[in-house]
Formats: C-alpha cells, structure tokens, sequence
C-alpha cells in the first residue's frame, strides 16, 4: 500500500497551513514512537495543541487528526490527549474538512488526497472518497457551516470550533 508521506510536502508547509489553527507540529524521529497516536505505528498523534508526525506519516493522517482538532469543542480541545472522540456527524466533517485543507497543502492536492484515502481504506457507503464528497457529504458540509469553520463556498473560515 502506497500512500503520500510527510517527507513528499515542502519544507513547512504542514505548519503554514495550521498556523492559524494555533496548532503547533512536531516531528518526531522515524525510529520513536509517535506521542499521542490513537492509532500506531506511523499515524499522526494529538496531545493538547500538537500534532506530531513523522517524515513517513501518510499525509492523510495528519489532515485527518488536525481536523479532529479544528472541529471538536474548546473543552475536548484543552484536555485532548491521542483520543480525540467526537461523533459520527462530526467524523464525518472532519473527513469533509481535510479534503478542503488538502487544496492548500503545497505538494498534495485534493486528487491526490482522494487516491490516498481510498487506498489507506477509508470506507464511504458510495465505493470512493471521490464519491461520497461530491454526492453524499451535504450533512458534513451543512455540519461545518453550522460551527462556522467553513462558509456555503466551502472555503475554510480559519478558526477552530468554539462550541
């Protein structure tokens, strides 16, 4: 299975992107354990305002935990520790979110975003990440305009969910 890594993006470009998010990234040695990975192995990991990854994380999992950040409350935000819950509506506009993001991820884009998380095996009733975003993600985008992290565009507002 070959999914886009970290090592692929320039230089920064996970921190520009996340920079206004307050979120802080924090690369971690390919030979340690990635603190705060619900996950394992070579998932991108969350405690508190820190996403940690490595150069061989696929860049699908630190969009993918970075907006479990944006999109849970400022109480689940301020105690977060590798869990970060939520639940199936809001998992579901975290999925939708990452893929805006990934259009403003130099070195990645939302094709290549599809590709991966349909290879990584994400699982969407439609076949395809592709699919379920363009014909059956209106309940994740409505979720997303509801907390105001994106408008009826969907552009992202560049805020974290407040409440």
């Amino acid at each position: 299975m070959s999914v886009t890594t970290c090592s692929s993006l320039p230089a920064n470009a996970l921190e520009n992107l996340f920079s206004s998010y307050q979120l802080q990234i924090e690369w971690v040695e390919n030979t340690t354990t990635i603190p705060g990975s619900f996950w394992g192995e070579t998932e991108a990991g969350l405690i508190k305002n820190t996403l940690y990854i490595q150069q061989q994380t696929p860049v699908h999992s630190a969009l993918h935990e970075a907006c479990h950040y944006i999109c849970m409350d400022k109480t689940r935000r301020s105690g977060l520790d590798t869990d970060a819950g939520g639940g199936y509506d809001e998992e579901n506009a975290v999925c939708y979110l990452q893929l805006l993001l990934s259009h403003y991820l130099p070195g990645y884009d939302q094709s290549q975003h599809f590709k991966d998380m349909d290879q990584w095996g994400y699982s969407f009733r439609l076949g395809s990440a592709k699919r379920w975003f363009n014909d059956d993600a209106s309940d994740a985008k409505q979720w997303l305009i509801d907390k105001n992290l994106i408008n009826t565009q969907s552009e992202p507002n560049w805020t974290l969910r407040l409440n």
